[in-house]
């Protein structure tokens, strides 16, 4: 969850949005990525997606682990389904819940850390640019 933390970290120092991913196999990451919708001006460029699509095409991804410093959200949450990535380690799921649930339902195994740092860092986001956070989960 360090490396994903470093992500979210960078994603901030870029005026983005602190959400990092990392994509493990074995224990290797072979992804890495951060919520990039500011700086590319993206609408779906979330860390988990910036995440795959920097591990680029993988015959599967059935042996592997996505780490997310925030819950995935429905979008986030289908990829990971529709790839079968068989689990996702949660760093925080307090300040936006995302969809556990579905997930779950859809065979994938969730843990939720709920790290105290990253709760912290997410909530004093969110209370600094509401705007762009209420934009980012498409909320008005």
């Amino acid at each position: 969850m360090n490396e994903a933390k470093a992500e979210a970290l960078k994603g901030l120092a870029e005026g983005g949005i602190p959400i990092g991913s990392i994509l493990v196999r074995n224990g290797e990451i072979i992804g890495r990525g951060h919520n990039q919708r500011v700086q590319k001006g993206s609408a779906i460029l979330h860390g988990e997606m910036d995440c795959l699509m920097n591990a680029g095409r993988q015959r599967s991804y059935r042996d592997t682990v996505i780490y997310s410093t925030l819950s995935p959200c429905m979008m986030c949450s289908g990829t990971i389904v529709q790839f079968k990535i068989p689990r996702v380690v949660v760093g925080e799921a307090l300040s936006f819940p995302g969809a556990p649930d579905f997930m779950r339902s859809n065979g994938v195994e969730v843990l939720v850390l709920n790290d105290p740092y990253l709760v912290e860092m997410m909530n004093n986001f969110i209370s600094e640019k509401p705007a762009l956070w209420n934009e980012d989960i498409a909320e008005e």
